[in-house]
């Protein structure tokens, strides 16, 4: 480490000496990106060219021998690829290149087996369950359209939608579809456009292209970004056999660019016949429901109560005086019987009465103390007696 004070600077020199030291003791790496901006010069044997992150926006100056590059060719473009390379640094001019010695393409089966290992990942964290995912919105405000600038994909999502529902508004957003700059540029976007409140669902889409060109669409970065949206993302990536990992992870999977501009917003004449046909079962129901009611009413006014009152008060009446007379009868049926047994009971109670035996021709004797004299025993001579007969009674003397 350099000791330096404002005292005692060091000059330019020793600094940049300082960092090659530095620098050289990285020694040679391999580094994996997509290549660009290849340039090669009439006549020179070095060739120029630029090593980009795939999945931020981030780049290398290299330069290697026209062999080296040779040694690879044809080389796609924004082609993927691993290179052998070791730092320079040129302490004269302060400039950091990096020296190829190798280059070596990453194969597509290769690149198979990383989507797999990826897809196997992401599915053990449940990124893929049908539970995360969310229901679109039935008419949204305003749809977030992420596109390539100027592509067919964006003129069949748009064209479409406003097919079915001409008022529909599009937030669009132009990116890189495809080579080191999508991922960044997709991201961007999307991040943008979830922070929208008026965005209610997000479409992602592109035209369809080679295995290389989805790729982006693959990228771990971006699908864990897809998965923490609040909004319900769409995605239309290619055609129906392309699948990258972004449709395992986003909220509907439309087979093409048409099939998302169709899902994300309704047709209008559909949802115009569905509410004719709405207003025709409540009317249907409606005067089926009057012409119930007014047969009911009809009915009742038929009833004999309604079409002739009086009679209810008549037949009231009726049986009104039907109870009353049953009433009376009852009462004098029982005052008369009440009566004959008086008069039965009276009949006996003379004929068992003290008095009847009198009127026969007995008479009741009894002391001075009013007892009744039953035996000639119980009396003794000269003793006053009282003698009680059917009319009067006299006194006497016992002998």
């Amino acid at each position: 480490m350099l000791e330096t004070s404002a005292d005692s600077p060091v000059p330019v020199r020793v600094v940049s000496e300082a960092i090659g030291d530095y620098l050289s003791r990285l020694g040679a790496v391999w580094i994996e990106g997509e290549l660009s901006e290849v340039t090669v010069r009439p006549g020179a044997q070095m060739v120029f060219m630029r090593l980009r992150d795939t999945s931020a926006d981030m780049s290398i100056s290299i330069m290697c021998h026209k062999s080296v590059l040779e040694s690879v060719q044809p080389l796609p473009q924004n082609a993927r690829v691993v290179m052998n390379s070791k730092v320079s640094w040129y302490a004269k001019n302060g400039s950091l290149s990096f020296s190829v010695k190798e280059i070596r393409q990453i194969g597509v089966g290769e690149l198979i087996a990383r989507l797999e290992a990826l897809k196997e990942l992401l599915f053990k964290e449940g990124l893929f369950d049908a539970d995360r995912k969310q229901e679109l919105p039935f008419l949204p405000k305003s749809v977030g359209l992420i596109c390539g600038r100027n592509s067919d994909a964006e003129k069949d999502v748009v064209e479409n939608a406003k097919r079915r529902w001409p008022s529909v508004k599009f937030e669009i957003r132009e990116v890189a579809v495809q080579g080191a700059a999508a991922v960044v540029e997709v991201s961007a976007a999307l991040k943008e456009l979830d922070a929208n409140p008026d965005v209610d669902v997000i479409i992602i889409t592109r035209g369809g292209g080679s295995f290389e060109d989805l790729l982006p669409f693959s990228d771990e970065s971006l699908v864990r970004l897809v998965s923490d949206c609040k909004t319900p993302i769409v995605s239309a990536i290619g055609h129906e056999k392309d699948a990258p990992l972004l449709d395992l992870v986003a909220d509907w999977r439309a087979s093409t660019p048409t099939d998302a501009g169709k899902r994300v917003v309704p047709d209008m004449d559909e949802e115009l016949t569905k509410i004719a046909n709405l207003r025709d079962r409540a009317k249907r129901f409606i005067e089926g429901r009057i012409e119930f009611e007014m047969q009911k009413i009809a009915q009742f006014l038929d009833r004999p109560s309604m079409r002739e009152p009086e009679t209810m008060i008549s037949t009231r009446a009726e049986v009104i005086n039907n109870l009353r007379a049953r009433s009376f009868r009852s009462t004098d049926s029982k005052l008369n019987l009440a009566s004959e047994e008086i008069t039965s009971l009276a009949a006996q109670v003379r004929t068992l009465s003290p008095q009847a035996t009198l009127d026969r021709g007995y008479s009741v004797v009894q002391k001075s103390d009013g007892s009744v004299v039953r035996k000639a025993g119980e009396l003794t001579t000269g003793e006053r007696l009282r003698i009680r007969l059917a009319q009067g009674e006299v006194t006497a003397v016992s002998e």
